[in-house]
């Protein structure tokens, strides 16, 4: 069952003439964590050298559209926490500098490859959903998480799954 708060965002996003778009993005919780995001508030969202996913921020993400915050790998990879992207995709800066390990020496002010968004904490989430527990669900036969040889760090998630993720909490 779909919270009221949920139902009231929805409204107010399909009032403005586009619908919510839901994501997952996956972070190393080493590398950065949701109790990191919790404690930025606001963080780009760089370092991303796969072009499919870059595509994807740039060519779908909007403000506004929501992201479940995946750990992986680590000992128990899980989603746990919400998100919104709070921008519109920009050229990541961390291509242009050398000492960066995202350095692309192909890419130039001219000639961006490479955009992030910002993401904003919303909440962390009760109780860590494991990918194991995700797996054992055949609601979510079909989500991309649980589909072999995903290792996309974006992706797009159905509101079908959405809602059964969360309701799991």
């Amino acid at each position: 069952m779909q919270s009221r708060a949920r139902l009231i965002n929805r409204s107010l996003l399909q009032l403005r003439g586009r619908l919510v778009a839901y994501w997952l993005m996956k972070s190393e919780p080493d590398a950065y964590s949701i109790d990191d995001l919790m404690r930025d508030g606001t963080q780009p969202w760089d370092g991303i050298r796969n072009y499919q996913a870059r595509n994807m921020m740039r060519d779908e993400m909007k403000m506004e559209d929501e992201v479940l915050f995946y750990h992986s790998s680590c000992k128990i990879p899980a989603v746990v926490g919400i998100a919104k992207v709070a921008s519109a995709p920009y050229p990541d800066p961390t291509q242009f500098d050398k000492k960066s390990k995202y350095y692309d020496a192909k890419s130039t002010e001219g000639n961006q490859r490479w955009v992030l968004v910002d993401i904003a904490f919303g909440r962390k989430l009760k109780r860590p959903i494991t990918l194991t527990e995700l797996k054992e669900h055949p609601a979510l036969g079909d989500f991309r998480l649980n589909q072999r040889g995903n290792r996309l760090s974006i992706f797009p998630v159905d509101k079908k799954h959405w809602d059964f993720i969360l309701d799991l909490e």
